[in-house]
């Protein structure tokens, strides 16, 4: 072996060493993180899961991986999905070229059960005078009821303060065996921040999917928690609302509140960027408004969901202004039921005519021990509360008559 050759071997193994050395400091997930993008198959990351305003519509949502474009095959026949809708056209645009997507199926009709299907085609290249299509994927076929809003009586169930504990919601869902409601309503909070999009479909959408979202719509009012963190603006789209909003089911007005930051908007963790005293004295002349509404004066029940409850929760700046702008609409519009959370201490605070009026429940979170699943029913002559804790004891419960 020559000079040359020797030299050449020694460089050989000196690169095959080092080679070495530094795979051995590559751990398994960032192995998987250093794959190429494309080495992924196209899939359906989560869904569907159902959401509605309860107007003769459903709005269908699923999230798929990569860029694709998507519809949804339905029909009242499980063999026969005979109807097809797409996304919302925007100035003559299908929504295309994203990985969420949200179709809704309007004009059904009242107490049918509609069976459906979604589909995605990947979209692998999009030039300007040229798509390229990959693969497409669908799901099982699914099945739920549209709502008639004549209803005799509604059901729901209120879920709050679960604080990025993903497994808190099939336990508390798993707890009511009765499993006949016409909603699910998360009361905010379920997040402590909002960090990306796969913290949203790892601790909520997936296992709300997994629960009960492909049958059973929910509705979502964010809690001071979903308002923070660097994806807390991306954070709605993934929703068909989590602001406020009202509507109208079976023998019940119901009025959602947001109530935004505990905080006040000058605190420095806000950094400049919030208005939350604006949005609250918007919402209070929107609230102003409802409670002065045929639909609300003529519904037998009001009932109003808010993450901070008024008069109950602390004398931080947000607490307070929640009670100076609402509570005196809440007792002015004669409401029923006011449903919280926000405390993390489940209580029932009775009427009081020197007060607030309304019976206000509070939901608990987010430790062991201290959650809460609360059911609620109602028809034309009662609202009846029943709270269950982790473990599926009644720790509370509420009985609301017509007002005379």
């Amino acid at each position: 072996m020559d000079q040359n050759q020797s030299q050449q071997q020694r460089r050989n193994f000196l690169k095959a060493s080092l080679t070495l050395g530094a795979a051995a400091l590559i751990t398994p997930s960032q192995a998987v993180a250093n794959l190429p993008a494309q080495a992924d198959e196209f899939a359906i990351a989560v869904g569907p899961y159902l959401q509605t305003n309860f107007g003769n519509e459903m709005t269908i949502l699923w999230l798929t991986n990569k860029a694709a474009t998507g519809w949804v095959a339905f029909g009242e026949n499980a063999n026969q999905l005979d109807q097809k809708a797409y996304g919302k056209t925007e100035l003559g645009l299908k929504a295309a070229n994203t990985k969420l997507n949200a179709v809704t199926l309007q004009n059904l009709s009242p107490g049918k059960t509609y069976y459906y299907r979604v589909y995605s085609k990947e979209i692998k290249d999009f030039q300007p005078y040229k798509l390229t299509y990959g693969n497409t994927v669908n799901t099982e076929t699914e099945s739920f009821v549209n709502s008639d809003i004549t209803k005799p009586e509604v059901s729901f169930l209120m879920l709050n303060d679960i604080h990025d504990r993903p497994q808190s919601i099939p336990l508390l869902i798993g707890l009511d065996k009765e499993k006949n409601n016409d909603f699910v309503f998360f009361n905010g909070d379920i997040f402590d921040y909002q960090t990306d999009e796969q913290q949203i479909i790892d601790h909520m959408l997936k296992p709300c999917v997994d629960s009960f979202a492909k049958k059973t719509p929910f509705i979502y009012v964010r809690g001071n928690h979903e308002t923070r963190g660097k994806f807390a603006r991306e954070f709605p789209q993934y929703f068909k609302h989590v602001g406020h909003a009202s509507f109208s089911l079976g023998p019940v007005r119901f009025v959602i509140l947001d109530t935004g930051e505990d905080k006040e908007d000058a605190h420095p963790v806000y950094a400049g960027i919030v208005d939350f005293d604006q949005y609250r004295i918007e919402q209070a002349a929107w609230l102003k408004e409802e409670i002065n509404s045929k639909a609300f004066k003529k519904a037998p029940f009001r009932i109003v969901m808010m993450h901070i409850p008024p008069r109950f929760s602390g004398d931080a700046h947000g607490p307070k202004h929640c009670t100076e702008l609402f509570d005196p609409l809440l007792n002015q519009g004669k409401v029923d039921l006011v449903l919280s959370g926000h405390t993390h201490k489940y209580i029932i605070h009775q009427p009081n005519k020197a007060a607030n009026t309304y019976p206000l429940v509070i939901g608990g979170g987010p430790k062991d021990g201290n959650r809460t699943l609360t059911k609620i029913t109602a028809t034309a002559k009662e609202i009846k509360v029943t709270m269950l804790d982790d473990s599926g004891k009644e720790v509370g419960n509420y009985t609301a008559k017509k007002r005379a």
